[in-house]
């Protein structure tokens, strides 16, 4: 138990006590550490798929030559964009932090 749970007890039992032995026993509180996902800022990720866009335009627009390498330029940028966008993705997933809960619960 941590010490910021067990001062949450300790307050919430004074305050149970504090009102009275009927009420004491008719509820209490039920509270626990929840891992919640963080909003991103960019929740389109548009710069992980720009910032990939650009380089993979880069890289197809050195393979080719003629109207290959403006397929490969445009195909470079389709495919970097969505690689870029889930990269983006993956990294945002990872940013959590941790919540306290608490209910009531009804004996």
């Amino acid at each position: 138990m941590t010490t910021r749970s067990l001062k949450t007890c300790v307050a919430a039992c004074a305050v149970a006590l504090a009102l009275g032995p009927a009420s004491a026993w008719a509820s209490h509180t039920v509270c626990r550490d929840v891992e919640v996902q963080d909003q991103p800022k960019d929740q389109h990720q548009i710069a992980g798929m720009a910032i990939g866009a650009v380089g993979g335009g880069l890289l197809g627009h050195q393979i080719g030559g003629g109207k290959g390498k403006t397929l490969a330029t445009v195909g470079g940028a389709v495919a970097g964009g969505y690689a870029g966008k889930k990269i983006q993705e993956n990294q945002q997933a990872k940013h959590t932090h941790i919540e306290r809960r608490c209910h009531k619960v009804e004996d």
